[in-house]
């Protein structure tokens, strides 16, 4: 099922039992994140914090922290679902006969009837503040970390539009609180939110936002899922909960949001105006640098009544990123095998932030194959972050780490089979000895043809299996061996 709100969704989580309600008072300087981290790191339950220090509003957080939850909020059985979806969106054949037209009618009907609707009046609207009376610090914001630069707002869905084609994009970024009034935007250098603003600047004017809190699950999700800037991601969130995302237009910048959010933010980016934001700890699980990002002047902040605030915890893994980052792992699947056709499978490991590492599978065929595979990676939108490549046979499981390194540290003989290269890296890599590019390699751990030059006696050797008729023989008489 869809939720339409993100409070629906919580009290289906209370029915099932994986939400807790934390009665007791809590701060949100650095107690709320313990807390939290402890409670994540243990694949515990989402968490309600209903009186935190120096707010009315309660605070949800690790609310998608396991599959199962986000599977639920998503409305699936199992994250392969939405992957399969999109691949039988993808497939390219002509229809034949009558049940073909009607499977491709089918296909066209899925995008068709999903895309936002909007409404006039909406629930995030019930309450309006604006100019004097907004006071972003009656607002839960989390100090995480010791040497946080300051309080931060980390799971606000952030609505921007292309200055001169009027595109949407929907994104997440970390929103320092600089003060009442004033938001740091943390925008990353490769994040189409960037662009917008830098746009405006060359226009000379300032940027519309409008920042989004504790939306409908599908529609968070969307928010962190790496679109191509030409897709909408409310159009996604449609695609994925199958039904219409009702957005509402916002009350003082020309821009739309969820009609069943819980607050919103609306303010202007004036040309060149920033901040010192940070430091911060992130995913990375280390403190990023100060730098300067554009600061928002908040002029309105709308809300339910009987609002409540979602965020999150980031730091060293396991985190609520995991399942967020594992879910566009297997959604994306197809469109990523529509640019690299080799790929049989892939994984992205939680410990490299789902974009240090990837392990590909492909079913061999050539001399190279695996090395003209990780220079199409390296190509392939934010694949191109990917700092280390490992790429098996297609007999390989990716997501056994056991097998996978048995082949990297087995089948590689490291004076050949490595390709060192150089390229665009993650924002937050503290690693690269320049911000934004550095060194990149890829491992080949597939097993070596004669024409790469593997030329020993008796050619590659092959894995040592059982013998299929004793493994049967053993199978049958399990029980009897008393083990």
């Amino acid at each position: 099922m869809a939720y339409e709100d993100l409070r629906s969704f919580l009290r289906t989580l209370e029915r099932e039992g994986e939400l807790r309600r934390i009665k007791v008072q809590v701060d949100p300087y650095l107690e709320v994140g313990e807390i939290t981290d402890r409670v994540q790191k243990a694949h515990g339950p989402a968490l309600l914090f209903e009186n935190v220090k120096g707010s009315e509003l309660p605070l949800a957080m690790n609310v998608f922290g396991t599959q199962r939850r986000l599977c639920l909020a998503l409305g699936i059985k199992s994250l392969d679902e939405i992957g399969e979806r999109i691949g039988e969106l993808l497939k390219p054949e002509l229809p034949h006969g009558l049940s073909g037209f009607k499977d491709a009618l089918g296909k066209v009907a899925q995008l068709r009837s999903v895309p936002p609707k909007h409404v006039k009046g909406a629930p995030c609207q019930q309450i309006v503040l604006t100019d004097d009376q907004v006071d972003l610090n009656a607002l839960p914001a989390l100090h995480t970390w010791p040497q946080d630069g300051g309080s931060f707002f980390n799971l606000g869905l952030t609505h921007t539009k292309h200055p001169e084609t009027g595109q949407r994009n929907l994104g997440l970024y970390r929103l320092q609180r600089h003060d009442s009034r004033t938001i740091g935007m943390h925008w990353q250098i490769h994040k189409d939110s960037t662009n917008h603003y830098a746009v405006a600047q060359r226009l000379g004017e300032r940027l519309p936002v409008a920042i989004a809190f504790g939306c409908p699950p599908v529609v968070t999700y969307a928010a962190t899922a790496p679109l191509p800037a030409d897709i909408d991601e409310y159009l996604f969130a449609g695609f994925v909960q199958r039904e219409r995302v009702e957005l509402v237009d916002c009350k003082t910048v020309p821009l739309q949001v969820p009609a069943h959010c819980e607050v919103v933010l609306e303010g202007w980016l004036e040309p060149g105006v920033t901040r010192p934001e940070g430091p911060f700890g992130d995913h990375t699980g280390f403190y990023t640098p100060v730098e300067p990002f554009p600061a928002l002047t908040v002029t309105a902040v709308t809300m339910r009544k009987n609002a409540l605030l979602q965020s999150i915890v980031v730091g060293r893994p396991p985190t609520e990123d995991g399942p967020l980052g594992k879910a566009t792992e297997r959604f994306f699947l197809p469109l990523l095998k529509m640019i690299v056709p080799d790929i049989v499978d892939y994984d992205l490991p939680e410990t490299g932030g789902f974009h240090n590492c990837a392990i590909i599978a492909i079913d061999k065929r050539y001399p190279k194959h695996a090395q003209k595979v990780m220079n199409a990676i390296w190509g392939a939108h934010l694949m191109s972050l990917t700092k280390l490549i490992v790429v098996v046979d297609a007999d390989c499981d990716v997501h056994d780490y056991a097998e996978v390194s048995w082949r990297a540290f087995g089948n590689v003989d490291y004076a050949r089979d490595l390709l060192l290269t150089e390229g665009p890296v993650d924002h937050l890599d503290h690693a690269s000895y320049q911000q934004f590019w550095g060194g990149k390699l890829g491992i080949d751990a597939t097993r070596k043809l004669p024409q790469e030059g593997y030329t020993r006696n008796g050619g590659w050797p092959e894995m040592i299996t059982s013998e299929p008729a004793t493994a049967a023989l053993v199978d049958r008489r399990w029980k009897e061996y008393g083990l």
